[in-house]
């Protein structure tokens, strides 16, 4: 069920190690990166609760969720191929929309595919498979310029150092390999699971075809699930804030971060900064095997301390991490910190959805879910849209001290999990 989650994350990964580095090739401004990052989640935001309407009501040949997998990556396939051969940074930005908007339509489902077929006792054990592929879906991607140098596709030197560099538009070659490669496993993990499981189809078919209803209905349901959003739903905000406001700094910033505090290479100009690109990548591999290691631990820590309490430790573990990069200097500094990172990601792509899919109704799981999506996207955008406005005054234009706002913001989010209700089972059942 879980292993089209893989792929997804692969081009998620290959998204988040490498846009930054392509943009400054292109171009951009340090502090303006976080403006071009906006694509995520505005997608996400129009994309994901209408998609999530959608599928709840569809039944087609393929089921109801596996269609929305299909399109999504074949779409998103497409974006990849073409994103490193980017001539111009608004082409680049242009692509992103489409990758994410392409990528949040496969993803979307896949949450409530697994609160579909799963019972509410293998629900813990569901989502930490899927956080598991999060973690090796995104481990593969970052690992490819190791992999591709052992291969023989681009030359490596004694210290990692890539020989060839760059295509005409200076966007190095390990990334353009990535990327083409990267189209191939989403479209090859998402079919996989399309022809290798089933769904159930609705109990009443004909009352169901009645309900089925327009676009305008969609809407519709949308803002009433909205309107009646329980309790328990609510509380997560805060928890989804602090963490989501925070996140995305690391994916803008840590390559540079390690360009600049480890190569001393602040800009491209300098004959170092692809290695912040490179040894990045290798940082978030490192946070990946973190992230997968981890995953099959939380069913059994949920169970000893609960659900908020262990989502307040982990998210406690990765601002430790943060925090730590204000003074790392080398790159195994970095891989530590990336790791300790990696165990609060484990959590935080599994234990929202956990507490989330005991809390709402099941009928209704596909449009909550892809709601509950927007208290991703929506902290990411008010990220996104604020920080160009204080990074050189408050993070004095240093990407390091980016990041150690991030653990801030992630121990924020740890004390908010204390103030979910713990009666947030009850609906499952009523």
């Amino acid at each position: 069920m879980n292993f089209g989650f893989l792929g997804i994350q692969f081009g998620f990964g290959l998204q988040q190690a490498n846009m930054s580095p392509i943009y400054r090739y292109l171009g951009a401004d340090e502090a303006q990166i976080p403006w071009l990052w906006l694509a995520g989640p505005l997608t996400g935001l129009l994309v994901q609760p209408i998609i999530g309407a959608m599928s709840d009501k569809t039944w087609t040949k393929l089921g109801r969720r596996r269609p929305y997998f299909l399109v999504g990556a074949i779409l998103a396939s497409i974006a990849l191929i073409f994103m490193p051969y980017s001539s111009t940074l608004w082409m680049a930005a242009g692509l992103l929309w489409i990758l994410d908007a392409s990528m949040n339509i496969a993803m979307e489902p896949f949450r409530a595919f697994i609160a579909d077929k799963l019972p509410s006792e293998q629900r813990t054990l569901g989502f930490s498979v899927q956080s598991f592929f999060v973690g090796l879906g995104q481990f593969s991607a970052n690992i490819m310029p190791w992999l591709l140098g052992f291969l023989g596709i681009i030359t490596l030197g004694a210290y990692g150092e890539i020989a060839e560099l760059e295509n005409a538009n200076g966007i190095p070659n390990f990334i353009k390999y990535s990327f083409v490669l990267g189209a191939m496993v989403m479209l090859g993990t998402v079919l996989w699971t399309i022809f290798t499981t089933d769904e159930y189809p609705p109990e009443n078919m004909e009352e169901f075809k009645k309900d089925k209803g327009s676009v305008a209905k969609v809407f519709i349901e949308v803002k009433e699930a909205i309107v009646t959003m329980p309790k328990t739903m609510k509380q997560l905000w805060w928890v989804m804030f602090f963490v989501w406001y925070g996140l995305p700094l690391m994916w803008q910033y840590l390559s540079l971060a390690i360009s600049r505090h480890v190569f001393g290479a602040a800009s491209p100009e300098h004959p170092d900064f692809e290695k912040g690109a490179f040894y990045g990548g290798v940082s978030l591999a490192i946070f990946s095997v973190a992230c997968f290691t981890i995953s099959f631990a939380i069913p059994w820590v949920g169970k000893k301390l609960g659900h908020r309490q262990t989502h307040a430790v982990f998210l406690i573990i990765g601002a430790i991490g943060f925090i730590t990069m204000q003074i790392a200097t080398t790159t195994t500094m970095f891989y530590i910190c990336m790791f300790l990172v990696g165990v609060a990601w484990a959590s935080i792509m599994a234990v929202p959805y956990v507490i989330l899919s005991y809390s709402v109704p099941k009928e209704r799981m596909g449009v909550y879910m892809g709601i509950f999506n927007m208290f991703i996207v929506v902290p990411q955008f008010i990220s996104m849209a604020t920080v160009p406005f204080f990074y050189d005054s408050l993070f004095l234009g240093d990407p390091r001290n980016a990041l150690a706002f991030v653990g801030i913001c992630f121990i924020l989010g740890a004390i908010s999990c204390f103030f979910i209700s713990k009666d947030y089972a009850a609906v499952q059942s009523n």
